[in-house]
C-alpha cells in the first residue's frame, strides 16, 4: 500500500512540475514576443502564432472536439494508472505524467484563450510551428512505445 501512495505522488508530483513548467515558459516566451523579443539561430526560430486546431492544424476551429478529446485522454491516462499503478515502473509514470501535463497545458490555453499559443519554429526543415506542450506530448509518446517496444512494464 505504502509503495501504490508513493507512486501516486510521484506521478502527481511530476505531473504538477510539468504543467508548471509548460505553462510558466509558455507565458514567458509569449509575453517577450509580444514585447518586441526575438530569437533566431540555425536550427530554430521563436515565432508566435495561435493555433486554433491540433498538430499540423488539423480539426482547424474545433475547439470543443479536442477539449473532449484531451479530457479523455487524460483520464484515460489515469484510469490506467489507476489499474496498473503495482506493476507501472518509474520511470513510464515520469512519462506518463509528461505526456498528462502536456496535453493539459494545451487544454489549459485552449479552454482559457480558445487556441493554443505555438511559437517554436524549426529552421532547418519544414514543420508546423509547436510548444512546450507539445514537445511534452511528443517526449511521451515516443518514451512509452520505445518502453513498449522493450517489453519493459508499463
Amino acid at each position: 500500500m505504502q509503495k501504490k501512495i508513493s507512486k501516486y505522488f510521484y506521478f502527481s508530483l511530476c505531473f504538477a512540475f510539468f504543467v508548471f513548467i509548460t505553462l510558466y515558459l509558455s507565458d514567458m516566451i509569449v509575453s517577450q514576443l509580444m514585447h518586441g523579443f526575438s530569437y533566431s539561430n540555425g536550427a530554430f526560430s521563436l515565432n508566435y502564432v495561435e493555433n486554433t486546431g491540433a498538430a499540423f492544424s488539423i480539426l482547424k476551429d474545433s475547439r470543443e472536439i479536442l477539449i473532449i478529446a484531451s479530457v479523455v485522454a487524460i483520464c484515460g491516462i489515469v484510469a490506467y494508472i489507476i489499474r496498473h499503478i503495482s506493476t507501472i515502473s518509474m520511470r513510464t509514470l515520469f512519462f506518463l505524467a509528461m505526456l498528462s501535463a502536456g496535453i493539459g497545458g494545451n487544454l489549459h490555453e485552449r479552454i482559457a484563450l480558445g487556441f493554443v499559443r505555438d511559437y517554436v519554429e524549426l529552421n532547418f526543415m519544414e514543420f508546423p510551428v509547436f510548444n512546450i506542450s507539445d514537445i511534452f506530448i511528443n517526449l511521451g509518446v515516443i518514451a512509452i512505445i520505445i518502453t513498449i517496444l522493450l517489453k519493459k512494464k508499463l
